[in-house]
């Protein structure tokens, strides 16, 4: 089985994947990090030098490869979801989650964190917020078609039952 995780940047996924996939004894994997890994270049540096449309087919080829997995606890990036038909391959072969948030509790989370994320470096709080406002607002219709929609809570205090509560109806 393989358990995705999918929501926008903020909304905890690395952090929930890993808990997860330590209670339930599969090994977990982060795409972004992956993808890193394999071009071996920073992801900034990948949208610098080569541009989002050439970051998003990475997430497609890294997505195609790890969907033949067992076991496994995946954290997408924020955007994956959204691209190349990635919603149905997930929902194919896998269960997703939807980490879900609003555009203010990404802001609170992510305000200290731009310089590593390349979508949101060049911000300042306003701007911050309306670009989550947007990007949620573009992205929720693929976020939802989840198995399993929960809040995006603070992760660090709660236990995986406390943050995966309820099936979407």
């Amino acid at each position: 089985m393989i358990i995705y995780l999918v929501g926008m940047m903020g909304s905890g996924k690395t952090n929930l994947g890993k808990k997860l996939a330590k209670r339930l004894s599969y090994s977990f994997v982060d795409t972004d990090a992956e993808i890193e890994k394999e071009a071996q270049l920073s992801i900034n540096n990948i949208f610098t030098h080569h541009g989002e449309a050439a970051f998003r087919k990475l997430e497609q080829k890294q997505l195609q490869k790890l969907s033949t997995s067992e076991n496994m606890v995946v954290s997408t990036g924020g955007g994956l979801p959204c691209y190349h038909n990635n919603m149905d391959l997930i929902n194919k072969t896998g269960t997703a989650i939807y980490l879900k948030a609003s555009p203010v509790f990404l802001k609170s989370r992510l305000k200290n964190q731009q310089k590593n994320r390349p979508l949101i470096a060049s911000y300042n709080e306003e701007e911050l917020l309306v670009f989550l406002q947007q990007q949620l607002s573009a992205r929720e219709a693929f976020y939802e078609q989840a198995s399993i929609i929960t809040p995006a809570i603070n992760s660090n205090t709660k236990t995986i039952e406390e943050l995966i509560l309820k099936k979407k109806q």
